[in-house]
């Protein structure tokens, strides 16, 4: 019944080899409900129709896996790509969506290497639009908050220091930096993309998760979300090959 309410909220399913996860990130929430067991929870989630208890089920089980500057060598292909259709386009502003953005490490890392780039199409800093379905998430990306332990995944010292507050073990990213990216909440599953058309746009480690038939839908409508010629940038693990005919494999990158 929980896995069943994960899918049909966001889509996302546990595969069978991935269960425990249901146990680990719901133990904050039996103790908040007072609760032993999972299938007490199942109960109350049956009985008690109150939105606020499934919104919080779903979102713990989502996999909010991120880091900074995540796989750079693939940020900065993106980066590199931002400065060809910059050269190609020099008066019109670039545009990219991070769909699946989690806590915000990823659109903050594209905003600091745009501004290391020099990327100033039509001469303005590139849109950056980052969505996830998870309100929680959003929520700290918009504070720009985090631990010591996620500043330290992927940001060296020097990053740390000119984008970032530190005080005790938290950091907080500076208005300059939180504000060159726009976090809103988006189901790919269920919404349409964000209005207008995209240069770029990174959906990584985000359809692993999808069935088959759910991916090709997904694939849809990040294409309906490209300009002609942009990119679709996707996790390692990922492919669109015999899912879909929307995209052809890049000669440039």
């Amino acid at each position: 019944l929980i896995a069943s309410l994960l899918e049909q909220r966001t889509g996302q399913q546990i595969a069978a080899n991935r269960t425990w996860r249901i146990e680990t990130a719901l133990k904050p929430i039996l103790r908040e409900l007072q609760l032993d067991t999972l299938d007490q929870l199942a109960t109350r989630l049956v009985t008690d129709q109150t939105a606020d208890i499934a919104e919080k089920v779903v979102d713990a089980l989502l996999n909010q896996e991120t880091s900074f500057f995540r796989d750079n060598g693939v940020l900065d292909m993106a980066v590199s790509a931002l400065a060809a259709f910059q050269a190609e386009n020099p008066h019109r502003r670039l545009r990219v969506w991070s769909a699946g953005c989690s806590t915000g490490q990823e659109p903050l890392s594209l905003a600091i290497l745009a501004h290391e780039h020099d990327i100033k199409g039509g001469g303005m800093l590139p849109e950056i639009v980052a969505t996830d379905i998870s309100p929680a998430a959003l929520d700290r990306a918009r504070t720009g908050l985090y631990s010591q332990f996620e500043i330290q995944r992927g940001l060296p010292i020097r990053r740390m220091i000119e984008w970032f507050d530190g005080e005790g073990n938290a950091w907080t990213a500076k208005t300059d930096l939180v504000r060159r990216v726009r976090f809103r909440k988006h189901n790919l599953v269920s919404d349409p993309p964000p209005p207008g058309k995209f240069d770029i746009v990174l959906c990584r480690n985000v359809l692993l998760y999808f069935s088959l038939a759910l991916r090709r839908q997904v694939f849809e409508t990040l294409a309906a979300a490209l300009r002609p010629g942009g990119l679709l940038v996707l996790g390692a693990g990922e492919t669109v090959i015999g899912q879909t005919d929307a995209f052809a494999p890049s000669d440039r990158y």
